[in-house]
């Protein structure tokens, strides 16, 4: 029997990111707990709703956050708020396909248009690491607005 998977990112400010991490990967905010949100809601501002009306003081109220998959194939993202900065590379990370079946120049231009609009929401660029065939294709690395890395692959 396979496993779901959830992947969790230390953040100081998990709100900001799981925001983030919704723009790139097209994901959503699940809504709280026992709570139907009318189509078009903001599920941001259920949580608001729903932290305040549970007592959860405000300045306790961006300890987590998380983002799903709307259509249920891809893992969820959870945010916890840590104190600590980050101090080295990331030992796993993730690659955004935003290039799959292309190969050479069109896969490496597809690469670059995805990392401008990355760049736009907050990330930044690494690094181009260019094609290399038949090992190699080519992949870019950049980190997100907290620092952690990723790859455009």
């Amino acid at each position: 029997m396979s496993r779901h998977v959830q992947v969790t990112f230390d953040a100081h400010d998990p709100r900001t990111l799981s925001v983030f991490w919704c723009e790139v990967l097209g994901y959503v905010h699940p809504g709280p707990p026992g709570v139907e949100l009318p189509r078009g809601a903001d599920p941001l501002a259920a949580w608001d709703d729903f932290l305040a009306r549970a007592g959860v003081p405000e300045d306790r109220r961006n300890t987590r956050s998380a983002v799903e998959d709307p259509d249920g194939h891809g893992p969820r993202l959870f945010f916890q708020q840590v104190p600590e900065d980050k101090t080295v590379k990331n030992r796993v990370h993730l690659d955004v396909r935003a290039a799959p079946g292309l190969h050479g120049e069109e896969r490496m231009a597809a690469l670059e248009a995805e990392c401008g609009r990355l760049v736009a929401l907050g990330a930044a660029r690494v690094r181009r690491q260019e094609p290399a065939p038949p090992m190699e294709s080519g992949f870019i690395v950049m980190t997100d607005p907290e620092g952690n890395e990723f790859c455009l692959d």
